[in-house]
């Protein structure tokens, strides 16, 4: 953390519905009373079709001289050789573990994903006959991934160390790592086959506390648990490395809806409470997570999850909510 000084935020708004979650986040945030310098930084699609550049080097230093980032969300080129903007970004700034924690009225467990690694590693070969990629799995990686994912189930019933071991031997360290670290930290660990893992999520969800896996496997398995929990648009995600933190909705940029004032504003907004704790603000934080609970018990819900409000009255409905407890 960056001690006394104010701190800085680069605010990426991105792509599609990305600009208009950005701006629900950024006004709930002021509603909560959060203090940061803003610096928007813009990157994307739009920037690659007008320049031909997604993010440039100047960019990538605009960002590293502030404490975090706030990501709206980001559409990909139709450019054979683009590199993911926000590949890039975890690999530069090291930020080795997406944390991704589903909460409902009936659950509440967290995706612990290893974040820069895996079948994401960017070693990959393509021709007309044959195409490769390189799926890497180093211990280090993996134990820093599990400690991070035990800094979280010690504070809760267990951990579930997911894996494909019994066929990819790159899982067997990653499997013997994870083992390691959970019984020298006193964490209780089971493990589970990917496959086992996807259909518990769906038949006894209730069952999972902390998971941990690898790269591709979190992907997956978090938009499986984003689909059981309601929506894709009510999630937020953390990605976390030892100088620098993003935090994003793990929703896409959704082209098909953008503009149209029904996105729903909740992931990113989850996003921005998630990042006033990682910067010291755990009581704002929590102050965010509470209105937006209330405003979903009220029924304030965008037509992804079968309601009828649109962007802005989902976020007035939150905001509304902090200033009358302000007011208390």
């Amino acid at each position: 953390m960056s001690g006394g000084r104010a701190k800085k935020v680069a605010v990426i708004a991105g792509d599609g519905i990305g600009p208009e979650v950005m701006e629900s986040a950024l006004a709930v945030l002021d509603a909560a009373g959060a203090e940061f310098e803003r610096i928007p930084v813009e990157i994307g699609f739009g920037r690659w079709k007008r320049t031909g550049q997604a993010m440039t080097e100047d960019d990538l230093e605009t960002i590293k001289e502030c404490d975090c980032i706030l990501f709206g969300a980001i559409a990909t080129p139709p450019d054979p050789g683009y590199r993911s903007v926000l590949l890039r970004l975890r690999r530069e700034l090291d930020l080795y573990a997406n944390i991704r924690p589903f909460r409902s009225r009936d659950l509440d467990f967290i995706i612990v994903r290893e974040n820069t690694e895996g079948l994401y590693s960017g070693l990959e070969e393509e021709s007309e006959a044959e195409s490769r990629t390189v799926r890497v799995i180093t211990r280090c990686g993996s134990e820093r991934i599990a400690e991070k994912a035990c800094d979280l189930a010690a504070w809760r019933k267990k951990l579930t160390i997911v894996h494909k071991a019994n066929v990819l031997r790159s899982d067997r360290l990653f499997l013997r790592t994870c083992r390691a670290v959970a019984e020298r930290r006193k964490v209780p660990a089971e493990d589970m086959l990917v496959d086992a893992a996807a259909y518990n999520l769906v038949v006894k969800p209730q069952r999972f506390d902390v998971m941990v896996t690898t790269n591709l496997f979190g992907d997956i398995l978090s938009d499986e648990a984003a689909g059981i929990i309601g929506s894709l648009g009510l999630c937020a995600s953390a990605n976390i490395g030892e100088r620098w933190a993003l935090f994003e909705p793990i929703h896409g940029s959704a082209p098909d809806i953008a503009g149209k004032g029904i996105a729903n504003p909740v992931g990113a907004i989850r996003s921005a409470a998630m990042m006033m704790e990682w910067l010291g603000e755990a009581q704002k934080a929590r102050r965010i997570e509470g209105a937006v609970q209330w405003a979903l018990e009220q029924g304030r819900k965008t037509p992804d999850l079968g309601g009828s409000c649109g962007t802005e009255e989902v976020t007035w409905a939150i905001i509304g909510y902090l200033k009358r407890k302000e007011g208390c």
